[in-house]
């Protein structure tokens, strides 16, 4: 059984309780759930409005890459996200706190937001970085990347492989970088264990020549 971690609520630490005891029914069952609901994209949309003031009324997210594009999304990817945070298997304040059970209500109300959010169409990003080694970065791409996430970082939504073509630059490079520091514990080993394997050029080509497809 999971715990959440220790939270502070003005001076009190409040205390730490299984997740079961939240109502909240372990990570994997509620994701299977999430794939066996109808979304409704009507009520996709009226949820999405609290996402939209982080993340934009079009899925952009930030140019800085402190929320990231979220637009044209996997189904299946964002859904896994939104459990992960609720059941602390991802870290993020904001996050946690709008995707709990107050802000969505259970499996269907993320059934029907991660709907709205694939549907919504692909912005191209100005938070590109600076370019430098991006023929570097498309080699390193196509021999470690490619085969998962697609030539054109296109993802697989049946596969869960998230899209990262137009991601902001900072967000890309941050994210690699929290895997591989330990500071995303839903992150695959294997991709981890790949990771540990670029040198510190590799990151920023990598992420720079991912900001700039699709743009």
């Amino acid at each position: 059984m999971g715990f959440r971690r220790l939270r502070f609520v003005g001076s009190m630490i409040v205390a730490v309780l299984p997740l079961a005891a939240h109502g909240v029914s372990n990570a994997q069952q509620e994701y299977e759930e999430v794939l066996r609901a109808k979304p409704d994209m009507v009520h996709g949309e009226e949820l999405f409005e609290t996402c939209a003031a982080c993340h934009g009324t079009d899925g952009a997210g930030t140019r800085d890459g402190n929320v990231p594009a979220i637009a044209a999304q996997h189904l299946r990817v964002i859904a896994r996200e939104l459990v992960d945070y609720r059941h602390d298997k991802r870290w993020d304040e904001r996050m946690q706190h709008f995707s709990d059970e107050h802000h969505l209500s259970g499996a269907q109300e993320i059934a029907d937001v991660a709907a709205y959010i694939s549907d919504l169409q692909p912005k191209r990003t100005l938070g590109l970085g600076r370019g430098d080694y991006l023929e570097h970065g498309a080699d390193v791409y196509a021999r470690l990347c490619a085969s998962c996430h697609g030539p054109a970082a296109e993802g697989d939504n049946l596969k869960r492989y998230p899209r990262l073509a137009g991601q902001h630059f900072e967000y890309l490079l941050r994210q690699m970088h929290d895997a591989v520091e330990g500071r995303r514990p839903n992150f695959p080993r294997e991709h981890v264990s790949l990771l540990k394997r670029f040198e510190q050029p590799d990151f920023v080509a990598v992420a720079g020549y991912l900001a700039r497809l699709g743009s």
